[in-house]
């Protein structure tokens, strides 16, 4: 079955009962309030979330023995985002966790819920010991370096919960570096689930040019660290030591150096850093101030972030691939790693990662001598000397699907992007933009408006604020959509190019555009 992108009109309510197969419950919001300052507004949050919780709705699925864990408040645009993980006899229930949606007065508007049956009475007693647990993980790679540890946990997020053993391998896989963890039932042996967590994926730099750049001084001496932000800093791959010197001017324009490989990575970190601050509204890339160590110097035609790094490799010719839609790209999948429900699942990871590649071209807003703003992936790096990776208003033009079809979930991650793509680009620009960007053909040769990209990547923001362990192309479609009904009841000034929209009640909830019209995800 194919699902075509269309227009749909959204009203400023939210309807109330059970929607998306039960899993999101949306509840009528209460009428406007004065709007409360942020801590009052996250304050209310947690009151009004607690309440619901400790009244065990039907849509939570809870057994007598679960207890819940409320994490901290996530604000975006005056919505209030309180994520939930659950333990069952105190395990940690994995596909247990949830999140509430609230308005800045403590409305509980939405629910997000992952977990899709009642644990009932499950026996917490292993059959299988946690030696053997974690020799059936190591073998799932081809090399172990190591392993982070093995807990006894409860997993949902198959046909029906089960005891298991969940570990944490890393080392080399099949498509290289590799961290993976793996969920074995405690009874069978058998491997119930695998996440990988490796997602591929003034100075003078070679993508970008001069550029200016936050470093950090230490006596006499500079180094490629980011004052402000924790543990963002540029490193020489080969033994992680972060570039340091006597002045303060790095790089010197050639591709194939890592000193000027560092200056793209660090540059485009940083100008991600401030499109998250200045357009969503998020406290760095981790949201809570910090990020990671970006490192230069991986000897493959490929780039990666894995939870606690970015690592940038080379083109064929070379040269380091530190361009700003790769680097934001590696930075999206940490931004995906720490919103609710981790990573994203069903292959929309690598869509999710590049939604944030193309906003943090277009807040850079490059001449396009440099890494111009685009909506394709890659095309600057030239990686494999064929041109871009992928093509997000026409993903079919490198042969990957422009719509979705069941054959999207089992496709190779990278390819099964497009649709994704496809979709942020209509969100975006539209199917026949005004502003010298490519036309875009739909699914059902309807005629689509775009919001403008700022307005495109709070809705994909905000959705993945929804996010749950369950993540997937159908459940983005229920997210995303869910986003934009929340910030449609806020009024927007039309996007005129600047960093800025300007948020506040209104009546009508319209999105800022005619009839309050947004494509919706398939």
């Amino acid at each position: 079955m194919t699902l075509s992108p269309r227009l749909v009109a959204l009203s400023g309510a939210v309807a109330a009962g059970l929607i998306a197969a039960g899993t999101a419950a949306a509840v009528q919001a209460a009428p406007s309030h004065p709007v409360p300052d942020p801590a009052q507004a996250r304050a209310a949050a947690v009151d009004a979330a607690s309440s619901l919780v400790a009244s065990r709705p039907a849509y939570l699925h809870a057994s007598a023995d679960e207890a819940f864990v409320q994490r901290p408040v996530i604000s975006s645009e005056g919505i209030q985002y309180v994520p939930y993980e659950r333990t069952y006899r105190g395990l940690r229930v994995v596909g247990g966790d949830f999140v509430l949606a609230t308005t800045a007065t403590g409305e509980v508007t939405y629910a997000s819920v992952a977990q899709q049956q009642s644990i009932g009475n499950l026996s917490t007693t292993p059959k299988l010991t946690a030696a053997a647990a974690e020799r059936t993980a190591r073998a799932q790679l081809r090399t172990v370096a190591g392993v982070e540890g093995t807990a006894l946990v409860v997993h949902t997020l198959g046909a029906r919960p089960t005891l298991a053993w969940e570990t944490t391998v890393t080392g080399t896989g099949a498509d290289g570096p590799s961290r993976l963890t793996v969920a074995v039932d405690a009874a069978t042996g058998a491997v119930l689930d695998t996440q990988e967590h490796v997602v591929r994926g003034t100075g003078t730099g070679a993508w970008n040019g001069p550029v200016t750049l936050s470093t950090t001084q230490s006596g006499s001496t500079y180094s490629l660290k980011d004052p402000s932000t924790t543990n963002l800093s540029c490193q020489d791959a080969a033994n992680n030591t972060t570039f340091s010197g006597s002045d303060d001017v790095w790089g010197n324009g050639t591709g194939t150096n890592k000193e000027t490989g560092c200056v793209d990575a660090l540059f485009s970190a940083q100008t991600e850093h401030k499109m998250l601050s200045q357009w969503l509204g998020r406290n760095g890339a981790n949201g809570s101030g910090g990020a990671w160590p970006i490192r230069v110097g991986l000897n493959d035609q490929n780039a990666y972030y894995d939870g606690s790094q970015v690592q940038i490799g080379k083109n064929t010719a070379g040269q380091w691939i530190g361009s700003l839609d790769v680097v934001a790209h590696e930075i999206g999948h940490g931004i995906d790693d720490t919103t609710p429900g981790g990573i994203s699942r069903g292959n929309t990871q690598e869509f999710v990662a590049d939604t944030f590649g193309a906003a943090t071209e277009w807040f850079a807003n490059e001449p396009s001598t440099y890494d111009a703003p685009d909506f394709l992936v890659g095309e600057k790096i030239n990686l494999v000397g064929s041109g871009p990776i992928r093509n997000m208003y026409n993903p079919s033009a490198l042969g990957d699907a422009n719509c979705y079809s069941s054959s999207i979930p089992s496709q190779e991650v990278h390819a099964a992007a497009g649709p994704g793509n496809h979709w942020f680009y209509l969100l975006a620009m539209g199917s026949n933009p005004t502003n010298g960007q490519p036309t875009s053909p739909t699914c059902n040769s309807s005629t689509v408006t775009g919001l403008g990209i700022q307005k495109a990547i709070k809705i994909m923001y905000n959705a993945m604020l929804l996010k749950t362990t369950t993540s997937s192309y159908l459940k983005y479609r229920t997210w995303t959509l869910q986003a934009a009904k929340g910030l449609s009841c806020r009024s927007w000034k039309p996007d005129d190019g600047g960093d800025e929209d300007q948020a506040g009640p209104v009546e009508g909830c319209a999105l800022g555009v005619a009839g309050g019209q947004v494509t919706p995800l398939l």
